[in-house]
């Protein structure tokens, strides 16, 4: 007798590629949500965020960036809170994302850490961040590293989101930004550049086929069985 675990053919099928694109291709530009990770009143983080929404501008995309000021650590409040519920409706209309933290300690700052554990893996059925696009970005106020988008990616795909390639950290990024808080021209102001612009060709191309993306053989079988459980217990 064979060793080998059976695989349940109602839920294993091969792909059927012409239903990818079955339901036609969206024409709206993409929408993309911008998270910052710092409340204080020059936050390199939140100007890189801003500078990243024009350049997403220049590109086509429709952008919103949450404001995390006011935002409750999570479970001290209910999730009716006004700013709960205004990142997660954000959350919702977008079909991208991008995190850009502070390096605090060597890891991103509390206040992202805060944003992302108010986003729900599961919000009325529905999956909010799961085959969503996500960048992600970090500044930091010495030299170089990169422990924050190392981390963030670490979130993004227990999120289940696909976390692009590319990725931008700014060293010294008291440096990098003018009086009127600009990003001055430079290699560093370029890679963002580089980012967004594979954020919006990521995003084209996987928003309409997502659920096909993250479809999963384990979660089809999962649900058969719950549904099949709930049929029988009605019957008895």
């Amino acid at each position: 007798m064979s060793d080998t675990p059976q695989i349940d053919d109602d839920h294993f099928s091969a792909i059927d590629r012409d239903t990818l694109f079955s339901g036609g291709q969206s024409t709206h530009p993409p929408r993309l949500l911008l998270l910052y990770g710092s409340l204080r009143e020059r936050s390199y983080s939140r100007l890189m965020t801003q500078e990243a929404a024009r350049v997403l501008q220049r590109l086509g995309a429709e952008t919103r960036t949450f404001d995390p000021r006011d935002l409750p650590l999570p479970d001290s409040e209910e999730a009716s809170h006004p700013k709960v519920a205004e990142l997660r409706e954000l959350v919702t209309w977008s079909e991208g994302m991008v995190w850009c933290s502070p390096e605090r300690h060597g890891a991103m700052s509390a206040v992202m850490k805060n944003q992302i554990d108010w986003i729900p893996l599961s919000l009325g059925g529905v999956r909010p961040t799961q085959g969503k696009t996500l960048s992600v970005m970090q500044v930091c106020g010495g030299s170089q590293s990169f422990n924050t988008v190392n981390q963030l990616r670490i979130l993004g795909r227990w999120m289940r989101m696909l976390t692009i390639p590319n990725q931008s950290s700014v060293p010294k990024a008291f440096n990098e930004f003018d009086e009127a808080g600009r990003m001055l021209p430079s290699p560093f102001y370029d890679r963002m550049v580089d980012v967004m612009e594979e954020l919006v060709r990521f995003t084209l191309l996987t928003r309409d086929i997502k659920e096909h993306l993250v479809d999963r053989y384990s979660e089809r079988k999962e649900s058969h069985a719950s549904l099949s459980a709930r049929v029988n217990q009605k019957n008895i």
